[in-house]
């Protein structure tokens, strides 16, 4: 049937440029949900780095300070536990507020990465299908579902094990840790959490790589177009050729209209004698040469030596001229000056014939 969704093995030609231009402006852009995800990671490594040790030095001094006060406090109601609470909440957002920022910033940059930042409309729109449980039922148990579960298991598993062999010492780190001081044993879990992280961010590297290029070529694979498809487009952007046909057709009848009623106004009439007709008219008061206002050929060059005839308008027979001429005047243009000569002689003809009678 003519309505039926074309299966994707009628899909061989590659997408053209006018329906990529379109998927972009419907906000369907290719997109890999694990770029901003490494971005994130990413810019929580590098304040952990520089900026969190002074930060959360600074936390464990204000909260070794408030300790140290706590004599000072007296919690007698609701409303002093509330105060004590934000106040500690205040002092644990100096700590995590430029954290919550780097990774909100990262998110977006890695999302702005892939494609141009641009605002779209029918992204926005409302539409049934997004909260239909028949729709998200099947998104969910489609191919497309099942190869994004079986991507995220991938994930874990990949990551898992590079976290394994990076931390394949944790256990006896952590034992002798726990026989050394306070500060050293904290030293080894931030060596080792540094390490975890490390390799979780090498792991998700390699992933958001792989699916950045996977998520384009699974793009340009869902774009792609039947045969049919794209005579339909070519059809669209060049017009349908029997509409193009019928507009030159009718362009053309009101041209050769226009050049017939011009032949009455001609000074004489070029023939040869009955496949090629070329009307000229000279006019010394405006006209700095003979102009051509009508030519044809067969039918044509018959009408216009009818109405030439009809008209009183000389016809002179003269085939080598004729043919010379016709294939190198346009109507409304001067003739060449190659033909000067020739048509002056005719011209000169007509005069004496006037001077006559």
């Amino acid at each position: 049937m003519a309505d039926e969704k074309p299966d994707k093995e009628s899909k061989t030609e590659e997408a053209s440029e006018k329906k990529i231009r379109d998927s972009l402006d419907k906000g369907q852009t290719p997109f890999s949900k694990e770029t901003p995800i490494l971005f994130s990671l990413l810019a929580i490594l590098f304040v952990a780095t520089f900026f969190m040790p002074a930060r959360i030095a600074g936390m464990a001094q204000q909260l070794a300070t408030m300790m140290d006060q706590s004599f000072e406090y007296h919690l007698s109601g609701s409303g002093d536990i509330y105060w004590l609470i934000q106040r500690v909440m205040l002092v644990a957002g100096t700590v995590t507020l430029p954290l919550f920022a780097a990774v909100v910033v990262a998110g977006f940059s890695g999302s702005a990465a892939q494609n141009t930042p641009r605002f779209v409309g029918e992204r926005i729109k409302p539409q049934l299908s997004r909260i239909s449980l028949i729709a998200g039922w099947g998104r969910i148990f489609s191919t497309k579902g099942f190869v994004e579960f079986l991507k995220s298991v991938a994930k874990l598993i990949f990551a898992s094990i590079l976290v394994a062999l990076v931390l394949h010492d944790l256990v006896p780190r952590m034992l002798q840790g726990m026989n050394s001081e306070v500060g050293s044993f904290l030293v080894v879990i931030r060596e080792m959490l540094m390490k975890m992280f490390a390799a979780i961010i090498f792991a998700m590297v390699l992933v958001a790589t792989a699916d950045f290029f996977w998520s384009r070529f699974q793009w340009r694979e869902d774009l792609k177009m039947t045969r049919q498809e794209v005579k339909d487009e070519l059809k669209q952007s060049m017009g349908d050729p029997i509409i193009k046909a019928r507009i030159r057709s009718v362009a053309y009848d009101r041209a050769r209209k226009r050049m017939m009623k011009a032949v009455p106004t001609a000074s004489l009439v070029i023939a040869n004698p009955t496949h090629l007709s070329i009307a000229l008219r000279y006019d010394p008061t405006r006209d700095p040469a003979p102009i051509v206002v009508a030519k044809g050929q067969d039918l044509i060059a018959l009408r216009i030596r009818a109405i030439a005839e009809e008209n009183g308008v000389p016809v002179f027979e003269n085939v080598p001229l004729a043919r010379a001429m016709y294939r190198q005047v346009s109507i409304d243009q001067i003739i060449p000056q190659e033909f000067f000569k020739a048509v002056a002689e005719l011209i000169s003809i007509l005069r004496r014939r006037a001077q006559r009678s």
